[in-house]
């Protein structure tokens, strides 16, 4: 089925794909191949570049099509246009817990990749591995950050915070201060809040930091309904409107980016990527961020973040899939997640890159923060199986009841308790 057959369907998804962009040598190419790229902060940009780059070399063309920033979304789209053999997309851009969802739609990557996958972080190799097959290639890694106006702490004497009860009332006095001096606008934190994967990333790293477990356990144990857990919870439940604006229960990515690069915020939780933007030339907080760690959730408590990232996937309806898997390989290959690494402070996969100078120039952070990215707290998608993606709804749900006050954080685990057993009843 053709892309434009599969998205008439989609519509009623309210997803609608950006138009696709050609661009590459105008001359003959032996195929031309499109990609799916998201497009949060300057990531389509780099999508296109180092695809171009490619297309010179090669003498294909590429096509990009741009897909919705929500992870929610993107998700639900790949879903239908794979299940129903659309064959437009090549390459699927795939977000790091998909793999087990989408992996029987891709093709073996070890097929063309001569070993390059040994370079690579082992966990997400292994991660990427399904069924014995590696279905997609590590494009770049993630780790959820701190970002704080460092110019603020230091005119408030405040020290960087090291528990979310510390960022909490640090926030808090910062914000008092700095409005009663004329600064209305100012928010202490803004964070990923929408009823959303987002959430999850968000909430499990609360929930983690207190040593209240990751939801299901290794084991496939469901272990969220914990006092750790509920405490975390509880905190969190008294930011909205406190420390952060309410408009942060609709907050992505960017709308928390937004309000923080414009000056309007004193801390921060997003990705990596958030750096370079936040200090761009245009940026009125350039050269005034500070980047470290997530707070422990107390004295007992531990730094964590969420692992994201992203892989390159070849669809097993690809007309071209060993052209495909060409372009896949070069846009995970060393130099180009060197590029992007300096152009975009996107994470690289490959280890040898944490120790470039180039790199380290651009993102002082990735050598200091080096052991958050490589041991950041997973999210249940492997043990769940297929399952995932409801265990996460029930997940980023209680957790938005939770920050919307609909619901108590003790009552919220309880039920998200009860709802997590109802969908393992005949197992993960």
């Amino acid at each position: 089925m053709m892309l434009r057959n599969s998205l008439v369907a989609a519509t009623a998804l309210a997803v609608p794909l950006l138009a696709p962009l050609a661009f590459g040598h105008a001359g003959a190419q032996a195929a031309e191949i499109s990609i799916s790229c998201g497009a949060v902060g300057i990531e389509l940009e780099l999508c296109k570049s180092g695809a171009d780059a490619w297309a010179e070399k090669t003498g294909n063309t590429v096509k990009i099509v741009s897909t919705p920033n929500s992870t929610t979304e993107r998700l639900a789209l790949y879903q239908q246009l794979l299940a129903s053999g659309a064959d437009d997309i090549d390459v699927f851009q795939i977000d790091v817990i998909w793999p087990g969802i989408l992996g029987n739609h891709f093709i073996d990557l070890a097929a063309y990749s001569q070993g390059a996958e040994e370079a690579h972080f082992a966990p997400i190799v292994e991660n990427n591995t399904v069924g014995g097959s590696l279905v997609a290639m590590p494009w770049y890694t993630d780790a959820g950050l701190l970002y704080y106006r460092k110019d603020l702490l230091e005119k408030h004497g405040r020290p960087v915070p090291a528990t979310w009860q510390e960022l909490t009332e640090t926030a808090k006095y910062i914000q008092d201060a700095e409005r009663a001096a004329g600064m209305d606008t100012l928010w202490g934190f803004v964070f990923q809040g929408k009823a959303y994967e987002g959430l999850t990333c968000d909430a499990l790293e609360w929930v983690d930091s207190f040593g209240g477990g990751e939801i299901v356990g290794a084991d496939g144990e469901i272990t969220i309904n914990n006092p750790k857990a509920i405490a975390a919870f509880e905190l969190a439940g008294s930011w909205v409107g406190e420390i952060s604006p309410d408009g942060v229960l609709n907050y992505a990515e960017e709308e928390a980016r937004g309000v923080f690069q414009s000056g309007n915020a004193v801390f921060m939780r997003n990705w990596p990527y958030a750096w370079g933007l936040g200090n761009s030339a245009d940026s009125p907080v350039k050269g005034k961020i500070g980047v470290t760690a997530l707070p422990r959730g107390g004295p007992d408590g531990k730094n964590t973040g969420t692992l994201g990232g992203w892989q390159l996937s070849v669809s097993k309806y690809s007309a071209h899939p060993e052209i495909a898997a060409d372009l896949v390989m070069y846009l995970t290959s060393e130099a180009e997640q060197k590029r992007r690494a300096i152009e975009g402070t996107y994470n690289p996969t490959i280890a040898a890159l944490y120790e470039d100078e180039d790199v380290l120039a651009a993102a002082p952070f990735f050598g200091d923060l080096y052991e958050t990215f490589t041991n950041a707290v997973a999210r249940p998608s492997r043990v769940t199986g297929t399952k995932y993606n409801r265990v996460s709804n029930a997940f980023w749900n209680a957790s938005h009841d939770v920050l919307s006050g609909k619901s108590d954080a003790a009552t919220a685990m309880a039920d998200l308790e009860s709802e997590l057993k109802r969908i393992k009843r005949r197992g993960w």
